[in-house]
This record gives C-alpha cells, structure tokens and sequence, in this order.
C-alpha cells in the first residue's frame, strides 16, 4: 500500500523554497560566468558534491553499489547528466539564463515520450499527448517568435537555444535510463553519486580541451560556488528525494513549472535580461504542455468522472 502523502502546507513551502533554488543556479552560472567558465564551474562543484555525497554514505555505513547490471547504466545515467550540463554551460555563453532555464526545463516531455516507448505501465493517456503537442508548439514559437528590436546577436542566441533544447532532451534521456534499469533499486544518494561523479570525471577534462579555464577568485565566485556545490547539488536534491519519499510524485512533479518562471523573473530582474513577446508566449505554452505531461495523475483526479449510476462522483486521490 502506497503511505505517501498528498502535499500539506510544509511540502508545498519546500518545494516552492527547491524551484527557487533551481532558477537560481543559472542566474549565478550565468552572472559568474565572465570570471568562472560555466563548464568549469559545474564540474568543480559536481566534484565538492560527490565528496559531500560519499562523507554522507560514509557516516551511514552506506557503499556505492558497483555490482555488475548497477554500474553500467550507473555510468551511463552520469555521462548523460554530464553531456547536460555541459550542453548547458555552453549554452550559456550564447543565450539568456532564462531561456535556458525554459529549454532546459522540456526533460519532463522528453522522459515522458522515452518512458512511453520502454515501459508499458507509463503509456502516455490523450491528456499527456496533448501537453507534449502543446509544449513542441510552444518550442516552436519560442525559437520562431524573436522580436528584432531586442538588442543582440540572435544567431547566436538561437544557437544557446538549440543547446538548451538538446540539454533537456539530455536530462530526460537520463531519466529514462534511471527508471528503467537497476539503479531505479539504488537509494537516491546513490543515484546522485553516479551522476556527480559522472559530470565531475567527463566535465573537467572537457572544460581543459576546449579551454574554458577562466577563474578569477572573485567574493562573488567562491560566494556562487558554494551556492551551486552545497546548496544546490548536495542539499536541495536530497531534500528532493526526502520529498519523494514521503509525498505523492505526482503532485509533486506539478510544481516543476515554477522553476521555469522563477528563472525568467530572476533573469529579468537580477541580470536585466528582455524578455520577448514571442518568446514570453512560447514559454508559457511549453509550461502549460509540462504540466498537462506532469501533473496528468493529479488533473485527473481532479476532473468528474461517470458513476455506475449515471451520475457523476469526484475521483479521489489516492494516498
């Protein structure tokens, strides 16, 4: 019997605290990016992570699960979330934090679409598939609807775009592969640790190859690097899979279009970025796709359905 809970007043503030957190992580990408080169800077703090990760296992008497079957999709699931972030520090020298953060937020359509392909129990319900035409609709008028009075290059920036995209394809494929391999059966510090690893061992030899070395030890890059390591990588995920533990995914997973916003009014706000019209409106479309894509377990149960009477009851959520 499933004994998560639907969300109360203490869950609904903690998400809203993690979808802060998350935005905020490409606005300081973003703003250190001048004095910390982006790729370099993930892998650095994807390094402090997994040692913050392995002393938590450590203090549990907890060991990283190498057995054969584990390790290999393991290692696959950490260079995919690798290939990510390094799609997203580059992109992010080409475009806006919030249009990354937009674009990097499409994983939930693209999990969803490899989910539906690879695992009977998570087919895709007409609802669903009418979030993911809904949400390629809105991709489509966020890299086609480009005002041309905005200063800037938009060449490039439709580049950084594109780079964000194929980082939120990234992002689902390594859900994909978490769900339907043997680390589904791993627990989450060790999920985390794979992919920290992952991004640390792949992310530093390739900021060296393409020579994103930049460090200039200012007090606003050891104050964001902290940020990212400890707060974003080490903490808010375990609170995340804390959250998973004791709550309804389903109503949880709702909550994943706040980041998104979160991230175009931080970006406005903190670092001056315009925001489009046709970008702006393309947004909102794909938010509104994730959310039908998401949140299809708790709009349905929202939604009357037809009793054995003729009449009509409201679905209850289960517990």
């Amino acid at each position: 019997m499933d004994t998560r809970l639907p969300l109360d007043a203490r869950a609904t503030g903690f998400m809203l605290l993690l979808c802060l957190l998350w935005s905020a992580q490409q606005i300081v990408l973003k703003a250190t990016a001048e004095d910390f080169s982006p790729v370099l800077q993930i892998a650095v703090r994807s390094g402090i992570a997994a040692a913050l990760v392995g002393l938590l296992m450590a203090w549990r008497g907890e060991r990283l699960d190498v057995s054969s079957g584990v390790w290999q999709p393991g290692a696959a699931a950490g260079a995919l979330f690798a290939f990510e972030y390094l799609l997203v520090g580059e992109g992010l020298r080409h475009t806006s934090a919030a249009h990354m953060i937009v674009f990097l937020y499409t994983a939930p359509v693209f999990a969803a679409l490899g989910l539906h392909w690879k695992l009977p129990s998570e087919r895709l319900a007409p609802l669903q598939w009418a979030g993911i035409a809904l949400a390629f609709a809105g991709i489509t008028l966020a890299f086609l609807g480009r005002d041309a009075s905005v200063p800037g290059d938009w060449r490039r920036m439709l580049w950084g775009d594109a780079l964000g995209l194929l980082a939120g394809m990234a992002w689902g494929a390594t859900t994909v592969v978490i769900r339907t391999t043997r680390v589904a059966t791993l627990p989450a510090t060790q999920t985390l640790l794979y992919q920290l690893l992952g991004a640390f061992v792949l992310l530093l030899p390739a900021a060296l190859l393409m020579g994103h070395t930049t460090f200039r030890p200012t007090t606003a890059v050891w104050a964001g690097l902290a940020f990212q390591a400890v707060v974003v990588s080490f903490a808010s995920f375990l609170l995340w899979f804390w959250l998973l533990r004791h709550y309804l995914a389903s109503r949880l997973g709702v909550f994943s279009f706040l980041t998104p916003v979160f991230g175009v009014l931080l970006g406005a706000w903190l670092l001056a970025e315009p925001i489009e019209p046709g970008f702006l409106l393309g947004a909102l479309l794909v938010l509104a796709g994730v959310v039908l894509v998401s949140g299809h377990g708790w709009i349905t149960s929202l939604l009357p359905v037809r009793g054995a009477s003729g009449g009509t009851a409201r679905t209850r959520s289960r517990g």
